[in-house]
This record gives structure tokens, C-alpha cells and sequence, in this order.
């Protein structure tokens, strides 16, 4: 799992790409959550027509291009939060403890109901 350092150093290199390319007048939160939301798109056409077993084990070229897909998925949402002045790490926290709350391990396990069908 990537800690606080490792973040900060993607952001870094991110900003410098940007920088270098003059893309932070096309950078705003809407462009990039858009941008963000295309990459998604494209992670789930690989799975698109799979069953569950084909989706559980791709071919190493599929897995290949879900892992490019992921990577960018990550860019994406490191850049957004960059701008936004999100702790991405932080708030990621953070809402594993709201969940944790929402779905008490002894109410969850072995469903996937919703937190207020409890």
C-alpha cells in the first residue's frame, strides 16, 4: 500500500508533467474528474461480456492493458486531488473508518446489502 511519501512523490511528477507541457490551463477539477470518468470507462470494457471466473483471470495481455487503465485511473485522481487541495491518503482514511462504521463486520460479512437495510 502506497504511503503518504509515495503520494507526494506522484503528485510531484504529475505537477512537473503537467508543468512541462503547459496542461494546467486544461487541468480544472470538471476536466479532470471527466477525464477521470473516461478512464473508468475504458477499465470497464476489458470486462465487458466476461463471466465472473474470466473476469477473476485475465490473459497476461488483458491484465496488461487493465493494469495501463488502473495507472491511469490513479493519475487522474492524484491530479484532481492536487488541485483541490485534497489529502488523498488522509481522506482515503477517513472513509475506511466512516465505512467500518456504516458496515460492522458482524452485519456485513457474507452480504451485500447496504448499510441502511441493516
Amino acid at each position: 500500500m502506497p504511503n503518504q511519501s509515495d503520494l507526494l512523490m506522484l503528485r510531484d511528477k504529475l505537477r512537473k508533467f503537467a508543468e512541462a507541457r503547459d496542461w494546467g490551463q486544461f487541468h480544472s477539477p470538471k476536466n479532470l474528474s471527466m477525464a477521470l470518468m473516461v478512464e473508468v470507462a475504458e477499465l470497464m470494457e476489458h470486462f465487458q461480456w466476461l463471466s465472473e471466473a474470466q473476469s477473476a483471470s485475465l490473459a497476461a495481455e488483458k491484465k496488461t492493458a487493465v493494469a495501463d487503465e488502473l495507472a491511469d485511473i490513479l493519475l487522474y485522481l492524484v491530479r484532481l486531488s492536487d488541485k483541490l487541495e485534497v489529502d488523498l491518503l488522509e481522506a482515503a482514511l477517513g472513509k475506511l473508518e466512516k465505512n467500518a462504521a456504516k458496515y460492522p463486520a458482524e452485519q456485513a460479512r457474507g452480504n451485500a446489502k447496504k448499510y441502511s437495510e441493516y
